[in-house]
């Protein structure tokens, strides 16, 4: 974890977000503290991961996500030096997230 962004504010931050029960509260809550290109930012950021995960080209991931090779090299650092994180969230979803 990376402690430059762990402090009491971000702590509560987790803390509000696992407290969502439903698909639908999370995404009020995710309305509310993001802006409509953060939340699609995200979401691309996520694909590009599941996709990187399943040994996808850059072309082929750029192409179906829309996203620049920029911004597939730094998730794809992530995936292989940063936290698991990414990791993390594709393993626990592999059987119920959509293809892209």
């Amino acid at each position: 974890m990376n402690r430059k962004i762990k402090n009491p504010l971000t702590d509560n931050l987790i803390k509000c977000m696992m407290a969502m029960k439903t698909e639908e509260e999370f995404y009020c809550l995710l309305e509310d503290l993001c802006t409509v290109h953060e939340i699609q930012a995200i979401a691309q950021r996520m694909a590009v991961a599941k996709m990187l995960d399943e040994k996808r080209t850059y072309i082929e991931i750029a192409e179906k996500t829309g996203a620049s090779t920029a911004t597939i090299s730094r998730v794809n650092r992530a995936l292989n030096y940063g936290t698991d994180g990414y990791k993390l969230a594709i393993e626990r979803t592999k059987d119920i997230i959509e293809e892209y």
